[in-house]
Order: C-alpha cells, then sequence, then structure tokens
C-alpha cells in the first residue's frame, strides 16, 4: 500500500491495538522495517509511548509475549517510557499517528476513532483484526479515500486516505497455516526466511489483485490518474482504488472459479 502511494514504512508513526500473536509480529514487522511503534494494547487498556524517540522494541514486544503467557495485563508492565491508560484504545490519545493497525477484535475502531487518528495525521489503516472496524468507521474511511481521488481530478491533491479490511490485509494468518500444510506434507521445516518470503508473495498478490479488480469492476470514476499493481512502484500520483470492494470482488473471483473447476456451474 505505501508503495503504491509513493510512501516508505521507515520513520512513520504506527499505532498497533491488541497483545496477542497478530499484534505482536505486527509490531516487529514494524520495527524491523524502521518504523516507530507508539501503542499495544489488551482488553483491560492501552499502553503508549510517552515519547516517540524511545518506542516500543522487540525486546519489550517479547517480555508483553511472555506476559501474555500467564495470562497477564499490560498494565503490570512498569516502564518510565510507557503511560497506562485503563480502559482506553490508543487511537484518541496519541497526537502524531502515520499508520495506524487494529490488530485485536472487532469493532474496536469507529468513526469517532477514524477522526481523532485522521487529526493526528494518519493516512493509512489496514486491520489486523477480523472485522476490526465499525461500518460507520469504514464508510467514513472510503469517503476520505473518495475526497482525495477527487482533489486529483481538480489538479489539487489533499492528503492522502487509505484503508485495507482485514480480509486482505490479515489474510497472513490463513496463508501461513496453508504453508505449514505444504512442509508437512514434504515432511519438510523451512527456515523463517523462506516463510517470510513466501508470506510477502501471498500478500503482494493479495494486494494486486485487489487492486486491478477494484480498478476493472467498480463504477468508481478513479480519473487518468489511477495505475495498476503492474506500476506500483512508480511514485507518480495515483488515485486509489478501493481494497474494500476490490478485496470483496477478488474473493468472489477465486470462489467461483474454484466451484467451476469443481463442476459445480459450467
Amino acid at each position: 500500500m505505501l508503495t503504491y502511494m509513493g510512501q516508505d514504512i521507515k520513520g512513520k508513526y504506527c499505532a498497533v491495538s491488541g497483545s496477542g500473536n497478530v499484534a505482536q509480529f505486527a509490531a516487529k514487522k514494524l520495527i524491523d522495517l524502521g518504523a516507530v511503534v507508539l501503542s499495544l494494547s489488551d482488553s483491560r487498556g492501552a499502553l503508549i509511548v510517552k515519547d516517540p524517540s524511545k518506542p516500543f522494541t522487540k525486546e519489550d514486544v517479547d517480555v508483553i509475549a511472555d506476559l501474555k503467557v500467564r495470562k497477564g495485563s499490560l498494565e503490570e508492565i512498569k516502564d518510565d517510557r510507557f503511560t497506562w491508560l485503563p480502559g482506553e484504545r490508543p487511537w484518541k490519545h496519541l497526537p502524531k499517528v502515520d499508520i495506524a493497525l487494529p490488530c485485536a477484535t472487532q469493532n474496536e475502531n469507529d468513526a469517532d476513532d477514524v477522526d481523532a487518528l485522521v487529526k493526528a495525521g494518519c493516512f493509512l489503516i489496514a486491520e489486523g483484526s477480523n472485522m476490526g472496524s465499525t461500518d460507520a468507521a469504514v464508510q467514513k474511511m472510503e469517503a476520505l479515500r473518495v475526497a482525495y481521488n477527487e482533489s486529483l481530478k481538480s489538479g489539487k491533491p489533499t492528503a492522502q486516505f487509505w484503508y485495507s479490511p482485514g480480509k486482505a490485509s490479515n489474510a497472513g494468518g490463513v496463508a501461513v497455516s496453508a504453508l505449514e500444510m505444504a512442509q508437512n506434507s514434504q515432511r519438510m521445516t523451512w527456515a523463517p526466511e523462506r516463510v517470510d518470503q513466501e508470506l510477502n508473495n501471498i500478500m503482494t498478490n493479495i494486494f494486486d489483485e485487489s487492486v486491478d479488480n477494484s480498478a476493472t469492476y467498480t463504477r468508481e470514476d478513479l480519473g487518468a490518474n489511477v495505475k495498476s499493481s503492474a506500476n506500483k512502484a512508480d511514485a507518480a500520483v495515483s488515485a486509489l482504488p478501493s481494497l474494500v470492494q476490490g478485496a470483496n470482488i477478488t474473493g468472489f473471483i477465486k470462489v467461483a472459479n474454484a466451484m467451476k473447476v469443481h463442476g459445480d456451474w459450467w
């Protein structure tokens, strides 16, 4: 998504919710890529950094992983770098955010949260949780994307904004399960680097198909500024296709094609 937008992950301020497997590995991947992780959370509240120059580290994430194995809460972490906010989600408590990754539970991101995030500078929200955003939040995020696309037509671009639903950006868990099945059938164990590369290829393909199917099949007028996934590395300003519709269409096509091969329709 960032490459398509002409952006880079390095140095971006990232708000992450949750502290389970998805949130932990999302945080570690962000850190590996040079992003700044500002928050994690659990069912009891949110843990946010006081100073972005002292963000979450991979060691912090390991401590949290051990804590969760013991059924503990993030409120047990005693570190002067962090502020514990009981009963809160991180979205409304960070003064500067570039990217938000809801990785906790469904409906954890509502329309008011979107407003707060955008006010803090957020331009990309990608779900790691299933149905992480409410319907009202999805409608607001899609409206922000459409407003940006319309601004391109006028020649006066406004701030970019793009949203990815969990059915696309959270497909990695199921994908890795399939990779585990492949290893088991071959009686082999792949190195972590190979699993990561295979997953990267799968997620890239999901993004490419969602972008292309959205641009091809939806009725939205993206104008002359839209580009295909094939030239997403081109940093030229581009309209942003709906990943909500693109992911839905891509899923439908995949199931329909499988049913046809199976003989369910012809």
